[in-house]
């Protein structure tokens, strides 16, 4: 049986995982309220940021690819995913950030048209050094423009490191959810 709606924790004013909770069958879906202005982010100095364009999709899509694999989540293949930007209401090239470095992209976010990350994802090489928090301020700043009063995303349980990142940049746990099976 599917578990879509049950809360986690002692009240859904205070959802939060314990520190054992890394279930492979779980996801959450985690929200930011958006307020007034935020910060402009601060962009290390070898980073900046790059309009999403054919000419880097390929190398957008290779490093969705390697999200997919270290931190779950679903990526399709390059040309039905590059080919929804064109179909699919929900995907906007306006909401597709990346980060570019000296070797190329390094730091990914796409977004979708309904205030939802889809996907998040810095390059190995370029962990621990901010970029994903800097590229989420980005992200909801977009979304402050466009009048939105929150952005949501899931992450799974299990992907700690994630978690994290989403908790420092003042996400909230919502529900808790049980995978489907594939």
């Amino acid at each position: 049986m599917l578990d879509r709606s049950r809360p986690h924790g002692r009240s859904s004013g205070h959802l939060r995982p314990t520190a054992g909770d890394a279930s492979t069958a779980h996801y959450w879906l985690m929200r930011r309220d958006l307020g007034p202005t935020l910060d402009d982010p601060g962009w290390p100095a070898a980073v900046r940021p790059v309009e999403f364009t054919a000419q880097n999709a390929p190398l957008v899509h290779q490093l969705l690819v390697l999200g997919r694999e270290h931190g779950g989540g679903r990526v399709a293949d390059y040309p039905a995913w590059l080919d929804a930007f064109e179909t699919d209401p929900e995907c906007d090239r306006a909401l597709c950030f990346v980060l570019e470095d000296a070797q190329g992209v390094v730091a990914v976010a796409q977004c979708w048209t309904s205030a939802f990350i889809r996907n998040l994802v810095v390059h190995p090489r370029a962990r621990n050094q901010g970029l994903g928090l800097t590229l989420l301020d980005q992200v909801f700043e977009a979304f402050r423009q466009r009048g939105e009063g929150h952005v949501d995303l899931k992450v799974m349980e299990s992907n700690l490191g994630a978690r994290r990142l989403y908790e420092r940049a003042g996400m909230q746990y919502i529900q808790r959810h049980e995978l489907e099976p594939r």
